[in-house]
């Protein structure tokens, strides 16, 4: 009994009964909520079969495209309206800037194969479109547009040097087995962007193809299209690559179907303020297939080494390739930094070319999941510039080994002065994962995040420590 006189037993006495409220009212039967209905209705997919319809003989992509047009005759105005035809998105103002400019894969450097500019023969065999081989190509002439990368369903259609098709292709054969676009018409040249399979994202390979549930719910669970989520209307296809765009305008998101409340637990829809749906369910990528992580353009030209498209080739340089790995997590509010052809640089330090806006004081922004990428790239050191050589073609580095000459040869289709000196500069690029959604049994757990073996760096996301511990942004 003298233990109940002592002064501190009432306040323990309090704090006791307040833990046992508290865990009555907090365990998860009692903090669940209705978990909302994805909003998503299957589409009636329609498809004709054309193989009474075409005739041939054709000769060349144009004459398939002319035999289209005489069904469809607004299908070539509609892609010619598309940043899939233009390779330019609408006029933005780049941060930092005054002018509004369009930009895109036509004229933007990336540390992958560096830029378009000199290179087009090469780059654009997936353009959508038959004969970009120089500055010069018409974008008005409705002949050019290239129908069946989109929609062959032969899975034989291959596109060569300017985007023409492949000599080996049956243009009569391709034309009658076409139809609706399906996974392999998008990953066709989206899963080999850069030069090959997972070089420029890593969550787009050939695994999507034909996927598991494991390799993406939405695909391998649901049987969803690249369309289903990318719904398209008059050829116009939503969906946002920070390699080549500033904003969010025209993108595709999780919120357009899983709206509300998606979780039956209030806890892990309050994680919705500051973490997006991406954090959680796609824990790795590049899960089945590898991605290229590092690519150092400075040991290109080796004689003495032997080539392999994993670590080494003569005319690229060193890779380095990873499988199942886990994302580097930034705050993003949708919007990029963007380095443009032209901007000095610091070859001391690394260069973002796109670098994700936001940080914790942000509320626009959410913690996203990225593939970053890391380069040695060619620069010139007289100027502090990041450069375009000529890399293919009669010419360009990839015949010749000639570093200065391919950088002289650049420098006239970029417009750009040529000092003679070079170098070679660090840079990163930043590539958001949105695809290879796990299931919702294989998302990340609270410890996969929290705890001591937590894979979140939470003083570089800003905050004081675990805000489980140290409690969220403010």
């Amino acid at each position: 009994m003298r233990f109940l006189k002592q002064p501190w037993v009432p306040l323990l006495l309090l704090i006791v009964m307040a833990g046992i409220v508290w865990t009555t009212v907090s365990t998860p039967e009692n903090i669940r909520t209705e978990a909302a209905v994805p909003v998503f209705d299957q589409p009636v997919r329609e498809h004709t079969d054309h193989r009474a319809l075409i005739n041939g003989p054709f000769r060349t992509g144009s004459d398939v495209t002319r035999n289209c047009l005489r069904c469809h005759p607004d299908a070539a105005r509609e892609v010619m309206a598309t940043a899939h035809w233009t390779w330019l998105g609408e006029p933005v103002r780049v941060h930092g800037r005054d002018n509004r400019t369009r930009i895109g894969k036509r004229n933007l450097i990336n540390n992958f194969c560096l830029g378009i500019q000199g290179n087009w023969p090469s780059c654009t065999k997936c353009h959508a479109g038959y004969g970009w081989v120089d500055e010069n190509f018409n974008f008005k002439n409705h002949t050019a547009v290239d129908c069946l990368v989109c929609h062959d369903w032969t899975g034989t259609y291959v596109k060569a040097e300017g985007g023409h098709p492949d000599k080996s292709v049956d243009l009569l054969a391709v034309a009658r087995g076409v139809g609706y676009p399906k996974r392999n018409n998008c990953g066709y040249c989206h899963s080999f962007g850069g030069g090959g399979m997972g070089v420029k994202h890593g969550d787009l390979d050939i695994s999507l193809n034909m996927p598991t549930e494991i390799d993406d719910v939405h695909m391998g669970r649901a049987g969803f299209l690249c369309t289903d989520c990318h719904r398209t209307k008059n050829h116009i296809i939503p969906g946002r690559s920070m390699s080549v765009s500033i904003n969010r305008r025209n993108g595709v998101f999780c919120e357009d179907c899983h709206q509300d409340a998606p979780h039956t637990d209030t806890r892990l829809n309050a994680h919705l303020q500051a973490v997006a749906c991406e954090s959680c369910h796609i824990p790795t990528y590049a899960r089945r297939n590898p991605t290229k992580l590092e690519w150092n353009w400075s040991t290109a030209g080796d004689d003495s080494r032997p080539d392999d498209p994993h670590h080494y080739l003569k005319i690229k340089g060193d890779f380095i390739y990873g499988s199942d790995l886990i994302p580097v997590y930034r705050w993003w509010n949708g919007h990029s930094d963007r380095y443009l052809l032209g901007d000095r640089i610091d070859p001391q330090k690394v260069t973002r070319i796109n670098d994700p806006r936001g940080d914790i004081r942000d509320f626009q922004a959410k913690i996203h999941p990225f593939k970053v990428h890391r380069g040695q790239q060619p620069y010139d050191a007289g100027t502090n510039q990041l450069a375009v050589p000529l890399t293919a073609g009669e010419g360009g580095y990839w015949d010749t080994f000639d570093w200065e000459s391919a950088m002289a040869r650049g420098a006239t289709f970029t417009g750009l002065q040529w000092s003679g000196k070079m170098g070679f500069a660090p840079t990163e690029m930043y590539w958001p994962l949105s695809h290879m959604v796990m299931p919702e049994e294989n998302a990340l757990s609270c410890v996969d995040c929290h705890g001591r073996d937590g894979r979140m760096d939470w003083k570089a996301l800003g905050y004081e420590g675990d805000p489980i511990v140290s409690g969220g942004r403010k």
